[in-house]
């Protein structure tokens, strides 16, 4: 889900986080340190971002080279990465639940149902624990087989072509050396799935948003909807308490990337640009981010 404090609208299938992100940037140390403060998207063709707010600490940014060197030199034993935002760009949950309602999946009551508690949720009134929760729950009756060949053709025709390429590429690099890779999302689990499939990230690594399944048909008795600080708490209960590199791109994962040995904001929206100021991380944002 995207930062609430964004005020751009709400994304579209594909749609790229960054073009919430500000401008203004200044140079040092042999490396971009970004300062406040304008609306736009026009900067981030020459690789600016910035805060939101003139009060605020600098953000490093690393260029690709650095950020693959800086989590690779290590050699985490294990790295966990958000999905939506992070790995692809654009919030395949919110394209998902649109896409479903559209061709007609899930029913006109629910979709009456889960678009009005989605503009409760944007106006502050739903929270967002329990708005991914009621994204998922919106598919009880379903039979579970029909909802993963359904997100699997959407997760293909949608959010496929918006996979960072960069970050696939560093997934590989870290696989191939022996990482064991953990896949976090509020987004439910047979998307992320199907997503992280297309970068060998096995479904027994994957904490999303979940619901019980009973004799193949989905229900509405929720398991797991790690969002906020219910990322680091799932993680903990997967036996994931101090990972090695975490890396997210909301302020939604900070308490995640707070778990951390090493720290990484990717595509960071302007609410985690903030913290990521305040907490030394490190900010890298891939290139097809930048082109979106």
């Amino acid at each position: 889900m995207r930062d609430q404090n964004c005020s751009a609208a709400l994304p579209n299938p594909g749609f790229s986080r960054g073009s919430c992100d500000a401008k203004r940037w200044s140079i040092g140390d042999n490396r971009k340190v970004y300062s406040s403060s304008s609306w736009g998207h026009s900067g981030l063709a020459e690789g600016v971002v910035g805060l939101t707010s003139l009060q605020t600490p600098p953000v490093v940014r690393l260029t690709a080279s650095e950020f693959f060197a800086s989590v690779l030199a290590p050699r985490p034993a294990v790295a966990v990465f958000d999905c939506d935002g992070t790995l692809w760009s654009g919030d395949a949950g919110y394209g998902f639940m649109i896409w479903s309602m559209d061709s007609g999946l899930v029913s006109r009551n629910a979709s009456d149902w889960i678009d009005s508690r989605y503009r409760l949720y944007r106006t502050g009134d739903v929270s967002e624990a329990a708005m991914c929760g009621e994204m998922v729950q919106v598919y009880a009756g379903l039979r579970e087989d029909e909802l993963r060949k359904a997100t699997a053709e959407y997760f293909h025709a949608e959010i496929e072509p918006h996979i960072f390429p960069q970050m696939r590429e560093l997934v590989t690099q870290l696989e191939a050396g022996g990482t064991q890779i953990w896949a976090v999302s509020s987004t439910n689990n047979w998307l992320i799935e199907e997503g992280v499939r297309e970068f060998g990230i096995a479904p027994e690594r994957v904490i999303a948003a979940k619901v019980r399944v009973n004799a193949g048909v989905i229900s509405s008795e929720l398991l797991d909807v790690p969002t906020d600080e219910g990322k680091a708490i799932s993680l903990a209960r997967a036996g994931v308490d101090s990972p090695d590199a975490v890396f997210g791109n909301s302020v939604h994962d900070a308490p995640m990337l707070g778990i951390a040995k090493r720290a990484y904001a990717v595509n960071a929206t302007p609410a985690l640009l903030q913290i990521s100021g305040d907490k030394g991380w490190p900010v890298f944002y891939p290139e097809s981010a930048i082109a979106d």
